[in-house]
């Protein structure tokens, strides 16, 4: 039997019993999330250096947009509405049960594991941990070892914002990440790829550890006749090329009514040219992270070209040497091909015609429940066909991307693009017990349900009836 690594489970240990020892109150939570806020923000140019330093180049608008904005607005919403949170939630216990009353008490469950991933490394690594502190836990936090500059400037801030008993930050590789993974957390917060996310489930699995899952898949944009094609167009670009395409809820392949397919086209190249001119020289598009993901995608180019599907470089083919890989788009490509049957994860857009609705239907009905579908049509009956035929993660209309910075969501995946949601008061109970409380008066009507049941047949009936 493996041994785990023994700084993770001491680290652990000491997180565990030093919350056992003394419970977040309400006061300690606010108080460390506005440190935390305080502390963020007064580090975000080295937090852009480190994260552009990553990636070989990442927009610093699209760091401040997906990484600053979002964790501080996660914070703000947390401040603004913890204490209501925290409250006890009255519930109805039915008539039968009077004069008892009940409620439900949201309770922190101890010592929370995040895994966190490489595309947005400080987002999605301090908004879970943002939501696990609200709910009163201590957070052991494992970072992506693809970004390990950021992961070092992660650690740094953690520890000047909490004791190293009350929030700890585990660094090191995919062993390190195995060994964290099946640590006997009180629950443990997965965001990745879902191969990784089985594994994930498996190693918790022997501890009973509850699991939520971020995941991903092949999410759609699906263009109605009734939509105006540029528009369509100019926000499927950003929800598509927005961090090159590195984004577990950017589109995937957009669905396009046949007669309008070349038209779309010759729209989102239009939009490409106006956004980022000389490709090399623009600072607003981002490298892919690391030299095995630009193999990979350079392979879904290669392997369409050798198919004989219509690729489209307006930028041309790519360097290996930076991981500048432009943006590409497929016109109808066969399904056989690994684009087509795998998230792609990258700049490549593939371009599908369909002839009526319902078969747009049955082709995001036929691969697995994705992450996130853009429904693009503004007549309500359009949008209820495919919200009603298909089921993913959330859902944005006639845009791209922006449910998940709406805190008010729940956000999460369903089967395969993930379990459980996050964000906001989602957030918050998933990181909590939520406690149903009972309570008895004085004087119950139970005190009379207790054998010889015969004496009390007629009323046991009439209660069951």
């Amino acid at each position: 039997m493996n041994t785990l690594n023994p700084e993770l489970v001491a680290t652990h240990a000491r997180l565990q019993a030093a919350w056992r020892a003394r419970k977040p109150d309400l006061a300690q939570r606010v108080a460390d999330l506005r440190r935390l806020r305080g502390a963020f923000h007064a580090r975000q140019s080295t937090m852009d250096a480190a994260i552009r330093a990553d990636f070989g180049h990442r927009s610093a608008h699209e760091n401040l947009i997906a990484e600053t904005l979002i964790v501080l607005a996660e914070i703000d919403h947390c401040l603004a509405h913890l204490r209501r949170w925290s409250r006890a939630r009255s519930a109805k216990v039915g008539w039968r049960l009077w004069p008892a009353r009940a409620r439900v008490r949201p309770m922190p469950v101890g010592v929370v594991g995040v895994i966190a991933p490489w595309n947005y490394p400080v987002n999605l690594a301090l908004v879970p941990l943002v939501s696990a502190i609200a709910a009163g836990n201590h957070v052991y936090l494992k970072p992506s070892e693809h970004t390990p500059r950021t992961s070092e400037w992660l650690r740094e801030l953690l520890a000047d914002v909490f004791p190293g008993d009350r929030v700890a930050v585990a660094i090191g590789g995919a062993d390190v990440g195995a060994d964290f993974a099946a640590l006997p957390f009180d629950h443990l917060l997965f965001t990745g790829s879902t191969a990784v996310g089985r594994k994930v489930m498996a190693a918790a699995a022997p501890n009973l550890t509850p699991v939520t899952l971020e995941l991903g898949g092949k999410a759609p944009a699906i263009v109605c006749p009734d939509f105006e094609v540029e528009t369509a167009a100019a926000r499927i670009a950003t929800g598509k090329w927005f961090n090159a395409g590195q984004t577990c809820i950017g589109v995937d392949y957009a669905l396009v009514d046949a007669t309008r397919r070349d038209a779309f086209v010759e729209a989102i190249l239009a939009q490409l040219r106006a956004r980022y001119g000389d490709l090399a020289a623009s600072p607003d598009y981002t490298r892919i992270i690391n030299g095995a993901q630009y193999a990979r995608l350079s392979g879904y180019v290669e392997e369409a070209r050798a198919a004989g599907a219509t690729v489209i470089a307006p930028f041309g083919d790519g360097d290996a040497a930076t991981r500048l890989l432009p943006p590409v788009l497929v016109v109808d490509p066969p399904s056989s091909l690994r684009l087509m049957r795998e998230e792609i994860f990258g700049p490549i857009l593939p371009v599908l015609s369909y002839a009526t609705l319902d078969d747009a239907v049955a082709r995001i009905a036929s691969l697995e429940r994705p992450l996130a579908m853009y429904p693009f049509s503004h007549a309500r009956a359009n949008v209820e066909t495919l919200v009603d035929g298909t089921l993913a993660g959330g859902v944005t209309v006639n845009d791209t991307l922006l449910h998940f910075g709406a805190q008010g969501l729940p956000f999460g995946g369903i089967g395969p693009s993930g379990m459980g949601a996050i964000h906001g008061q989602a957030g918050f109970d998933t990181f909590s017990k939520l406690l149903p409380v009972f309570q008895q008066r004085r004087l119950a009507v139970t005190d009379l349900l207790r054998p010889p049941y015969s004496r009390l047949d007629r009323v046991i009936r009439w209660l069951a009836r």
